[in-house]
C-alpha cells in the first residue's frame, strides 16, 4: 500500500487489512521530520522519549505539557504525508477527564498534532471516551509503560507469566472497543504480541514485541546510533551518527587549532575598486 496523499488513522486499519507493516518512528524537531518523511515513513510519534534522549532526564516523568508541545509544533513544521502523533506526557491526562480533553486539544489545535497517544488499559477506557468525544484520535499503549516504571520496578517485561498476559489481552480488547484506532505493544514476549494481534481488527504497534505485530516503532535516537545509553536488545542500530558526529567535530577542533579552517577560499575577499585613469586626469582638470 502506498500513499501519495496524507496518512491518516483509518488508513492504519485499511494497512492492517491489507498486510501491509507500518513503519513508525520518533522525532522531535524539524530536520528530524524532514529526513523521516523523505525516507518514506508512514506515522511519526513525538514520543515522551523526548525527556531521555533530547532533554537529558532520568526518565520520561518530568516531560511537561510546554515542553512536548513545543516539539510537536517543531515537527509539525517539517512533515506534510505522515500521520503526526501526539504523546501525552505524565498527569496530562490522569487527573481528571476534562483535563485529558484540554490538554489533547492543545496537541490538536496548537501543535497541529493528528492524534495523541496515552498510556494505559481499561482503566483509561472513560478518558479515552472524553477524547474521542472532543474528536481527538487516540492510540492506546500498554505492555512495558515508561510512566509506570516505578510501578514496576523499572524497565521490566511484561505479561511473561499467563495471567498477567491475559490481563494484556483483556485490555487490548477493551480499547480496541473503547475506539482506539491503533494500540502500542511495548516490552511483551512476542507470543502475547501474537495473540493480541490475531484478536484485534485494529493495528498493533510493536517496540520490544516480536515480529508478530502490525508494525513496529523505534526511537530515532536508538535507531540510528546517536544515543550513548545502553540499548535493549530490541533495538536495531542501523547506523551510528553520533560517532560519525564525534569524528567530524573532532576535526573541525584540530582544523581550527591548526589554522586549517578557515582557508581563503571559505572566505570572503575585499573587492577594491581601481580607479579608471582618464576619470583621475579630468577631475585633475576640475
Amino acid at each position: 500500500m502506498s500513499f501519495s496523499t496524507k496518512v491518516t488513522p483509518p488508513d492504519l486499519t485499511k494497512m492492517k487489512g491489507q498486510g501491509h507493516r507500518i513503519s513508525m518512528i520518533t522525532a522531535y524537531d524539524y530536520p528530524t521530520a524532514r529526513a523521516v518523511e523523505e525516507a518514506g515513513i508512514e506515522v511519526v510519534l513525538v514520543g515522551d522519549s523526548l525527556g531521555n534522549v533530547v532533554l537529558g532526564y532520568d526518565n520520561t516523568l518530568p516531560v511537561t505539557m510546554d515542553e512536548q508541545l513545543h516539539h510537536v509544533k517543531a515537527v509539525r513544521r517539517g512533515l506534510t504525508r505522515p500521520l503526526l502523533i501526539a504523546d501525552m506526557p505524565y498527569l496530562s491526562f490522569q487527573v481528571n477527564e476534562t483535563e485529558a480533553v484540554r490538554n489533547g486539544g492543545r496537541f490538536m489545535k496548537e501543535a497541529g498534532a493528528e492524534a495523541v497517544k496515552l498510556e494505559g488499559g481499561r482503566e483509561m477506557i472513560p478518558t479515552i471516551s472524553r477524547l474521542l468525544h472532543a474528536r481527538i484520535p487516540v492510540m492506546g499503549h500498554i505492555g512495558l509503560t515508561p510512566q509506570s516504571i516505578h510501578v514496576f520496578g523499572g524497565y521490566k517485561v511484561q505479561g511473561k507469566k499467563q495471567k498477567a498476559a491475559d490481563h494484556l489481552i483483556t485490555d487490548a480488547l477493551a480499547l480496541e472497543k473503547a475506539g482506539v484506532f491503533a494500540l502500542v505493544l511495548e516490552g511483551i514476549p512476542w507470543q502475547v504480541s501474537q495473540k493480541i494481534t490475531a484478536k484485534l481488527t485494529i493495528p498493533t504497534i510493536g517496540i520490544g514485541a516480536g515480529p508478530h505485530c502490525d508494525g513496529q516503532v523505534l526511537v530515532f535516537h536508538d535507531l540510528t546510533g546517536f544515543s550513548d545509553e545502553n540499548k535493549p536488545r530490541f533495538v536495531r542500530e542501523y547506523c551510528n551518527v553520533r560517532q560519525i558526529v564525534v569524528e567530524a567535530v573532532r576535526s573541525y577542533v584540530d582544523d581550527v587549532r591548526q589554522n586549517n579552517f578557515p582557508s581563503l577560499e571559505e572566505s570572503y575577499s575585499q573587492k577594491i575598486m581601481k580607479k579608471n585613469n582618464k576619470q583621475s586626469e579630468n577631475s585633475k582638470h576640475d
